[in-house]
């Protein structure tokens, strides 16, 4: 008895120790967004008021398809802005009688969910609209510039997260493909938001069943526990990349806690410390993972607890609740 008391407060110990680093990486999270909110809202407000003068004074819309999105556009909208920038520059300091007739029309383009403005100074601006579910979430942005139209386009500003690789992502495309720079940008914004809104989902629907949920920045980790059942499950889920939104690596664990607490005193002694009762021994749910590999993370978590009960009773027959 005594060895098995021994265990038990070992068990204490470590689940308050684990409770404990569980609220400081959340508190860490939550630190780490909301001084990333706070710090981007002024660049956010400032390019969101421009943006949406851009688009007031625009004289048409175009939305664009498939291939009608390319790097001859792109380099057409390149020419518009340096010889709009040219323009201004020729005009004379002071002169009101010289008024700014532009010298094309102000057009936008939208690209899926991405929409390109022409802005002052030969820069061009993409503001993305991401989603989750068919409804809008976030707005973020995008400015390129360059210091003349045969020189390579650079990042001047934006309001991407700061733990999303925007400069990586400069680095390796913009130089040789703007396209693919501007169009993985997007996706690396789309997958993150659809990423956090599914881990909010499922706070929202399931947090009475949730403990000991944390995740990374972006999302591409995700670990929490469901409890509310007779074995405790842990659900460890890894991404490949950042722009993907189902998990390539997941594991999920099924450990008997109530067969050790309830059968510890029944353990025949030559058993006790040996893994057997103290130390359950954890079973993989391979329909769970399943379920996590191919569906969202909502539908997946309603699969999971639906079939749960039964997948514990076949597990661990000793364990169920009288």
């Amino acid at each position: 008895m005594g060895e098995v008391n021994y265990t038990r407060e070992e068990d204490v110990k470590l689940d308050a120790v684990r409770a404990r680093f569980s609220n400081v990486l959340k508190r860490h999270s939550e630190l780490a967004e909301r001084l990333s909110r706070d710090s981007d809202k002024s660049i956010f407000d400032r390019l969101q008021k421009e943006f949406e003068a851009a688009r007031a004074s625009q004289t048409q819309e175009l939305i664009l398809k498939g291939e009608q999105w390319n790097d001859g556009l792109l380099a057409t909208i390149r020419e518009r802005v340096h010889m709009e920038a040219e323009r201004k520059a020729m005009q004379m300091p002071g002169d009101t009688t010289q008024l700014p007739i532009p010298f094309h029309d102000k057009i936008t383009y939208k690209v899926g969910n991405k929409v390109i403005c022409c802005l002052d100074g030969a820069r061009i601006g993409i503001q993305y609209d991401t989603s989750f579910a068919g409804e809008s979430c976030d707005l973020y942005h995008c400015v390129l510039e360059s210091k003349s139209f045969l020189e390579k386009m650079t990042v001047l500003e934006h309001t991407v997260p700061f733990f999303l690789p925007i400069r990586e992502a400069e680095n390796e495309f913009l130089s040789s493909n703007a396209i693919r720079f501007i169009d993985h940008v997007g996706d690396l914004l789309q997958a993150y938001v659809d990423r956090r809104e599914q881990v909010r989902l499922i706070k929202e629907l399931y947090g009475n069943q949730i403990g000991e949920l944390y995740h990374s920045l972006p999302y591409h980790m995700i670990e929490f526990v469901i409890e509310d059942f007779d074995s405790k499950v842990t659900v460890s889920l890894r991404y490949a990349d950042l722009i993907s939104t189902l998990p390539t690596g997941v594991s999920v664990l099924a450990w008997p806690m109530h067969q050790s607490k309830k059968s510890s005193d029944k353990i025949a002694p030559h058993l006790k410390g040996n893994g057997v009762g103290s130390h359950p021994i954890p079973a993989r749910l391979t329909y769970a993972e399943d379920a996590l590999r191919t569906m969202s993370l909502p539908e997946a978590y309603a699969e999971i607890v639906l079939n749960l009960p039964q997948a514990l009773q076949d597990m661990f027959p000793h364990t169920s609740s009288t």
